[in-house]
Formats: structure tokens, C-alpha cells, sequence
């Protein structure tokens, strides 16, 4: 898998290779459904709802579903395979509704977005009274071996300002159970825990570069990211590939809240 370069010089989202290639993160996700435990007839928005694997999971249950996503590949495709559900695109950081929801959900979005606070405050106006949020996120130091692989092939190739860019917000459980009651929810659950994480096949690693990093390589010539992607994956061959497979190095932060 070659890196591509957005059109637009920003971070790409590639559906298909999401689908494809890190068809883990909605399995997992189906776990965090458990939390979320969606009834018959109720209205549930999923936030970052990708290419729409899970949004469809809880519409299974008879719940009425809204997907939202930032972006519009993601959400071309998540129409393309769920045509009878509702999808939209929008900015998880900052987005609202004229009706209210009964719960929202979310897998694998809110370290995305930087600025926690808003992101919680457009859930908690988007829900009803009493209603509930259940998200999974990475948690501090999620995948650190990855970026630190990452960054130091980039001071090695001399590019010593992109080893300083902030691709995630990863939050322990303490920072985020703060910043949920300083908006107005009640934390119901709240866990941390360690989920080393299989990536497929041989070219997993590089996969995952391409697909979750873009942000680290902005305005550096195509031949050099290949150059600096091979760099890091040969680091982390020493410390994430285990008899024979590829491993994130995933910590995964896991909430309910409520709104009081």
C-alpha cells in the first residue's frame, strides 16, 4: 500500500482500505454495544459512525439510527451499503440537532478530535433528558510505540517540525471523567485497559501508517514519506510483530455517562 496524499493536502480517509484492511475496529466496537444495550424504537445518534458498520449493528436492535462522520468518503460509502438508515455528514467537535436523541455512541472517534470539550458538550445537547452516552476511545498512551517510531524517522530524515505535530488526544480515565462532568454528565462506567490489537497480514503495520497517520506528513514529498513509513516499520518490527503478526499497541478508554 503506497501513501496517498489527500487532493486537498489534509488527512484522506480511505473507505475501502478502512473496510478492507482495519475491519477490527468495528468488531471491537460490536463490544461496546454491550454498553450501549440500544431498544426497540429509540433514537440513537453514532458519532464517527465510519462507513456505517456499527451505526447498522444498532439498527438491528429496532432502534432508529443517525450516523454523523467528517468525512464524506466515509459517509458516501455508509450510504452506499445502508441505504435505509440516515447518515450525514458533520464535524464531531461541533455539531447539533433540532430534536434530541435517547443515546449516543461512539467507537474509535473522540481522540480525533482535539478540542474534548466541545465534542462532549455537542453530545450532551443532542441528548434528552436522562439519555446516555457510550464511547470507546484510546486512552493515554495508546499506540506509542507507533508514533514514536514514527517521529524519530522523521528527525532522522530531517524533519524535525512534523515529529511535533499532534495527530491525537489521548485521555486517561480520570482526564476524561472531569471533563464529562464539567459539562453536565454523570459518569455511570468508566475503564482503562490494554488491548494489543492484530493488524492483517504482512503489510499491516505500513497499512495502519497510511491509513491513521496522514497527519504526520504534511508537506513532505511523496518519495520521502515512503522513505520515513519504512523507516518506522522497520523500528517497530523489534517491538509490535510477534510470531509472525503485526500488533498495535492499543490502550482503550471505555465510558458511560448520563445526562443528569
Amino acid at each position: 500500500m503506497k501513501f496517498q496524499r489527500s487532493p486537498l493536502g489534509t488527512e484522506a480517509w480511505d473507505a475501502n482500505l478502512y473496510d478492507n484492511k482495519h475491519g477490527f475496529v468495528a468488531k471491537y466496537g460490536e463490544d461496546v454495544m454491550g454498553w450501549l444495550a440500544p431498544q426497540k424504537g429509540e433514537h440513537i445518534l453514532d458519532v464517527g459512525c465510519g462507513t456505517g458498520t456499527l451505526t447498522h449493528k444498532i439498527a438491528e436492535s429496532g432502534a432508529i439510527v443517525t450516523g454523523i462522520d467528517a468525512s464524506p468518503e466515509m459517509i458516501a460509502k455508509a450510504k452506499q451499503a445502508y441505504g435505509e438508515l440516515e447518515f450525514l455528514v458533520k464535524d464531531a467537535g461541533n455539531f447539533t440537532f433540532i430534536s434530541k436523541f435517547d443515546a449516543t455512541f461512539s467507537n474509535a472517534t473522540l481522540h480525533w478530535i482535539k478540542d474534548q470539550q466541545n465534542v462532549l458538550q455537542s453530545v450532551y445537547d443532542s441528548l434528552k433528558d436522562g439519555g446516555r452516552f457510550v464511547y470507546e476511545m484510546g486512552a493515554k498512551h495508546n499506540i506509542e510505540n507507533i508514533h514514536e517510531a514514527i517521529k524519530k524517522a522523521l528527525n532522522e530524515e530531517g524533519f524535525e517540525l512534523n515529529s511535533n505535530i499532534q495527530v491525537n488526544y489521548f485521555s486517561s480515565a480520570g482526564e476524561q471523567a472531569t471533563m464529562l462532568e464539567n459539562v453536565g454528565f454523570t459518569v455511570s462506567n468508566i475503564i482503562q485497559f490494554d488491548r494489543p490489537t492484530e493488524l492483517v497480514g504482512e503489510d499491516g503495520m505500513k497499512n495502519w501508517i497510511v491509513q491513521f497517520c496522514q497527519a504526520f506528513f504534511k508537506f513532505i514529498p511523496s518519495e520521502k514519506i515512503e522513505i520515513i513509513i519504512d523507516k518506522a516499520v522497520t523500528t517497530l518490527r523489534e517491538t509490535n510483530y510477534k510470531n509472525g503478526k503485526w500488533y498495535g499497541d492499543y490502550k482503550r478508554l471505555r465510558v458511560k455517562a448520563v445526562k443528569a
